[in-house]
Formats: structure tokens, sequence, C-alpha cells
């Protein structure tokens, strides 16, 4: 089992311009510190005024996250652990992960590409990350959803907490029996699978001002995906299935969620 960053074996990395041809990639396992039973010890503990990276990182946050990651289930990795395996692994490695995410040297591990098939036909891509980068994710997306939240448009419902699409129907009802006529249903094509990574990130700096935050989420963007075995890099898109999607999309400026 792996401990920091990706735990792939000398799998090919291709670009979908080049996929007649792949390139092995490594990943540098970081120096960590002594191990703790405890999970997630106090580094920030009697600060008044922190940062964004230390409320993504305080025990509080990582705590409710775990509880979330856990009760949430869902399938494994690239690298197979479950999600009643974390804790554990937290308990062994969490000093090592937190080194790396301090020291800029965490990689996330690319996601694993799964077909959902759809109602309509066809099917929707899902992308699903490891335990340990959907934990991370979770602490990311539960720190910065508070400060989207105070500026997405209040007619935005999808994905937000609190908010629901049989509100938005009950608001067009309202809408019609103030005398409008029409409702306009639009489904954006790949909408996640579009998603222009140096536009979203403009968008998301307009709200998040911590440095470390924003080149996390950017490694997250690019971490790539698992299909087949071979591992293709994301030069667009964030894929279905983590929990930083359903915030990212509403940053975008095609949503009417969006910030800025």
């Amino acid at each position: 089992m792996s401990t920091v960053g990706s735990s792939r074996k000398e799998h090919g990395r291709q670009k979908p311009s080049d996929r007649g041809t792949s390139e092995t990639t490594k990943q540098v396992k970081p120096v960590g510190a002594a191990q703790s039973v405890e999970l997630f010890p106090v580094r920030d503990n009697g600060k008044s005024d922190v940062g964004t990276w230390e409320a993504v990182f305080a025990r509080e946050n990582l705590q409710t996250a775990l509880k979330r990651v856990e009760s949430n289930r869902g399938a494994a990795g690239i690298d197979g652990m479950k999600t009643n395996e974390l804790r554990g692994y937290l308990k062994a490695h969490w000093l090592e992960v937190r080194e790396a995410l301090e020291s800029g040297q965490y990689r996330p591990s690319p996601v694993r590409r799964v077909e959902i098939p759809k109602p309509e036909g066809g099917v929707r891509q899902l992308g699903i990350p490891r335990v340990l980068d959907r934990f991370i994710q979770q602490a990311i997306a539960q720190a910065l959803t508070p400060l989207f939240e105070a500026v997405f448009s209040p007619h935005s419902y999808g994905y937000r907490p609190g908010r629901s699409a049989h509100q938005a129907v009950q608001q067009s009802q309202t809408y019609i029996q103030e005398g409008y006529e029409y409702v306009v249903d639009i489904d954006l094509e790949k909408y996640f699978d579009r998603v222009n990574h140096d536009m979203l990130m403009a968008r998301v700096a307009r709200v998040v001002k911590d440095k470390r935050v924003l080149k996390l989420i950017r490694t997250y963007l690019e971490s790539g995906v698992m299909v087949n075995g071979v591992v293709m890099e994301t030069e667009e898109g964030t894929p279905q299935g983590g929990p930083l999607s359903p915030l990212l999309s509403n940053v975008t400026p095609r949503t009417g969620g969006h910030a800025g």
C-alpha cells in the first residue's frame, strides 16, 4: 500500500495529442517525520488570524472531512484502498502526508476512469480518486465553500449546500405565477470534461488568495486519469467523482453560480 503521493508503478502517462507513445513517471516519496498515533496533531492552535491553508488543514476540519469520506463510502481508487481503511492509514502516515503537503511535494494519484450508463443513453464518465485524495479534496471543499457561497448567484441551485433541483422547480413555478411564460432547461454536454483549467483557476484566485491552496487545487486538476492501466494527462476538465468537482463546477463562468 502506498504512503505519500501516487502508488502507481511505472504507469505510462500519455498526452491526448500523442497517445501512441508513453513515458514513465515516478514520484519521489518525501522524507517523513516520526509517526503519531494521534490523528491530525494541532499545528496552529491559538492563532486567530489563519490563512485558507490553515483552515483547510485545521484539526476540526480534517476530522469532519474524514467522517464525511467514511460515511459516503464509495469505490476505491487506483490503489485499491477502501474507505474503511483510511483512518488506519492516516494514523500511520498522516505526518508524512502533511510534510509532503507543506513542502509542496505532494502529488495526487490519477483518478480511476469509470463509465456509468445514462438513462437517456450513452455513458457518463466518472473519475474516482483514491480515498486519501478524496479526504484532502473534502477538506479543501469544506474550507472553500463558505467563501464562494458568499459570492455565488442566488439564482443557482446545483451542487450547493441547502439547495436542490426541487427548489429550482419551485422558483420556476413562482415565475409562472408572476406572469412569465417560458422556463428554459439547458444541459451542457460533457461540461465537466471541458472546463478550461487556466480560466477556472483565474476565477478561483479571485476569491482564494492563498497560493498554497491554489497550487494544490491545480495539482488535482492535472493529476491525470487512468484508462485501461495507462495514465492519460488531463489538460482540461474536472472529473466527476471527487468532492471538489461540484464546487469547481459552480466557479466557472458557464454556470449560473459563477463567482466574480
